[in-house]
């Protein structure tokens, strides 16, 4: 287990470690919220990197990361815990086998932890080995008002209650992130109990930066190819803009092509590594792949 960094420059330099390149806005809202104890809630469109900091948190502070995956639908009791009903039934049955109708304890026996299953916030809520574990709440917008009323209060006292159990305390409480694609708003009382900070899009050093961290093997010329064509399709009329996952990703289809350098002809055939939508892929056929290109060229030629 690592300590809890003492400065901005130490978030950023413990987050360089995990190859996650961190600007300073974030590292300082970070710094803020690994200091004072405040969940962080990082918003911003798909794929800029809001997963992976609390993956390089985890991973940089040697603690346990715990994932809750919202989605709708989703509801206290799936985030809490559950009881193992098939275990109960074996245990009912094997009772009533051994003619054992001592009813009281044989409750008392099946409602214990014994059969308890623990759901991500009862398990960022229990004693760690290696300290308070990274609890990332992902995609918190997918959810209802209701699960969000839920959670302000599980993220107020850091406690859950189970009816047959009690109340659960965290002796220590987690480092917790939440994210949002902001597909809806999420309620003000919620924000309120956390630390906020819009990720954007990075700027050309910074993806690249970036790109050379998570693609290394990429070479100066075909990295600032990638990186000035991704740039470009972002400011295109797109249904989704590709993100920073996207500009990895393709980097790495591009390597396992041995490509030294970007054509129309091999942006047609991997383009599915950096669009996800027929409509928008279509935009990219025939001469506005190589229109786009051209202008790409053209601006590093200038830089």
């Amino acid at each position: 287990m690592t300590h809890i960094p003492t400065s901005i420059e130490a978030v950023q330099q413990m987050l360089a470690g995990q190859n996650y390149v961190c600007g300073r806005p974030l590292a300082t809202v970070t710094f803020l919220s690994l200091t004072l104890g405040k969940p962080l809630f990082l918003e911003g469109e798909a794929g800029v990197g809001k997963t992976e900091i609390a993956k390089a948190i985890a991973a940089g502070l040697g603690r346990r990361l715990i994932r809750l995956q919202c989605y709708e639908g989703l509801d206290a009791a799936s985030a809490v815990y559950e009881w193992n009903f098939p275990a109960q039934m074996i245990a009912i049955r094997t009772a009533e086998a051994a003619g054992d109708t001592d009813r009281a304890t044989l409750q008392s026996d099946l409602f214990s932890e014994r059969y308890l299953t623990a759901r991500p916030l009862l398990q960022a809520m229990q004693p760690q080995a290696g300290g308070a574990p990274v609890l990332l709440i992902d995609e918190l917008d997918r959810t209802d008002e209701p699960f969000e009323a839920f959670l302000l209060e599980a993220l107020s006292d850091f406690q859950v209650t189970i009816p047959e159990l009690g109340t659960i305390t965290a002796p220590e409480p987690p480092i917790v992130i939440l994210t949002s694609n902001r597909t809806r708003e999420v309620h003000d009382a919620l924000k309120r109990r956390c630390l906020y900070h819009w990720v954007d899009y990075p700027g050309f050093e910074r993806e690249m930066e970036i790109l050379r961290a998570r693609a290394p093997e990429a070479t100066e010329t075909l990295s600032r190819e990638i990186v000035a064509f991704v740039q470009k399709l972002r400011t295109e009329d797109l249904f989704k803009r590709p993100g920073v996952a996207e500009t990895i990703d393709w980097a790495k289809c591009l390597l396992a092509l041995d490509v030294i350098d970007l054509s129309p002809e091999v942006i047609a055939d991997t383009i599915g590594a950096i669009l996800k939508y027929q409509d928008d892929i279509q935009r990219l056929q025939g001469s506005e792949a190589k229109r786009i290109l051209d202008e790409v060229r053209k601006d590093i030629a200038a830089q």
